[in-house]
């Protein structure tokens, strides 16, 4: 079972969208990850928003211009996500699973937002950066920003270290490129929440 599946952690699909949309119309910013996305990337590029919810992200992502597809295991999310856009190819699936689905061709670049990594399944966590570093083109970019304390996730304490989801990344392959405090690229300052962007070699993208 996953953390997000935990009774006192999960939120009802249409609870959660509400959430932002009450921020966005209090004049709140709720397209930080999309618009960091966006500055990674020339349009159109592909983006698997892996953990995608109801769709916050990548329907921002397709409306600007993006060949984008959501994947997440919790159907009632992926149910809402498909009433919200059709610009998206939504899909029910795991990210410990993804070989098993029909992703279609390589991603320019893997988002990982709102905690998706911490609310994995215990131990499941190399095991889906494994298989998100493996969906990427190469060059490709994964982005992944979660808390680290109980203060920025809906848990009593963090589930990893960041240096974890840091081997995790390296056995998949993958370089470290930059890490922020923020969707809004503010410099790392060894707080609470991080946003990590890490890369797929190749290209020149990665490599030393």
């Amino acid at each position: 079972m996953t953390r997000w599946d935990r009774d006192d952690v999960r939120v009802d699909a249409s609870e959660y969208a509400s959430r932002f949309d009450d921020a966005e119309a209090s004049g709140d910013e709720v397209h930080g990850e999309a618009a960091l996305c966006d500055a990674l990337l020339g349009r159109p590029s592909r983006v698997l928003d892996a953990g995608c919810g109801h769709g916050r992200v990548a329907i921002r992502l397709a409306a600007l211009g993006h060949d984008v597809v959501g994947v997440d295991a919790a159907p009632d999310m992926v149910a809402l996500a498909r009433t919200l856009s059709t610009s998206v190819r939504w899909l029910d699936g795991d990210l410990v699973a993804l070989d098993v689905l029909d992703l279609g061709a390589p991603f320019d670049l893997v988002v990982a937002a709102g905690n998706v990594v911490p609310l994995l399944e215990p131990g499941t966590e190399p095991r889906a950066v494994a298989q998100m570093a493996s969906v990427l083109a190469p060059g490709g970019l994964l982005l992944a920003g979660f808390g680290l304390d109980a203060d920025h996730l809906p848990l009593d304490d963090a589930p990893f270290a960041l240096t974890d989801y840091d081997h995790w990344c390296a056995g998949a392959g993958l370089r470290p490129l930059e890490r922020w405090s923020g969707w809004g690229q503010e410099p790392w300052d060894g707080g609470s929440y991080a946003v990590s962007l890490h890369a797929r070699p190749g290209d020149g993208v990665g490599e030393d």
